[in-house]
């Protein structure tokens, strides 16, 4: 086995990790145990294949990559079911005040099947094209562009088609 060069490695996981435990969060649907597991799974394989993911030239979005693969597997699993508990822990007030409006896009996201839930989080929180996103998720452009149509119908039912009880005043 070759010895991994780590050079940067360490700035570029500090600077990612926070970014990469957000869309973790949106992907597993709130579950934040779940979310650090993948965003640890994701960095040490980048780290593992560190020397390649630099000569890439992209490290971030072969982060995000990384990160939808893992996630993908993981609900693949048989054991991937398993749930220490259904209720979101309280979080602190944010000074940003929109936090009943993430809580419920939280746990709309979570109802969505596992697919569905990362396209949208591909494509309209990590804004990726059409293109990347099927790249990242290992399928055809047109396969996102119907998963975008229907998850974008599913939470419009789930939520309805009017945010704005839910936004700051």
């Amino acid at each position: 086995m070759r010895p991994v060069r780590a050079d940067g490695y360490a700035e570029f996981a500090t600077a990612r990790a926070g970014h990469l435990y957000r869309s973790a969060c949106l992907l597993t649907g709130g579950d934040t145990h779940l979310a650090e597991d993948l965003v640890q799974e994701t960095l040490g394989r980048l780290y593992v294949r560190w020397n390649r993911v630099t000569r890439v030239g992209n490290p971030a979005g072969y982060a995000q990559t990384v990160l939808t693969r893992t996630f993908l597997a993981h609900r693949r699993r048989r054991s991937s079911t398993e749930r220490a508990t259904d209720v979101l822990p309280d979080l602190a007030g944010g000074a940003d005040g929109d936090t009943p409006l993430r809580l419920t896009l939280i746990e709309a996201l979570g109802q969505l099947p596992v697919k569905d839930r990362a396209v949208v989080v591909l494509r309209y929180w990590e804004d990726r094209s059409i293109e990347e996103t099927a790249e990242a998720m290992n399928t055809s452009s047109a396969a996102v562009r119907t998963r975008c149509v229907r998850a974008l119908g599913r939470l419009r039912a789930l939520l309805g088609e009017d945010l704005g009880e839910y936004a700051r005043p």
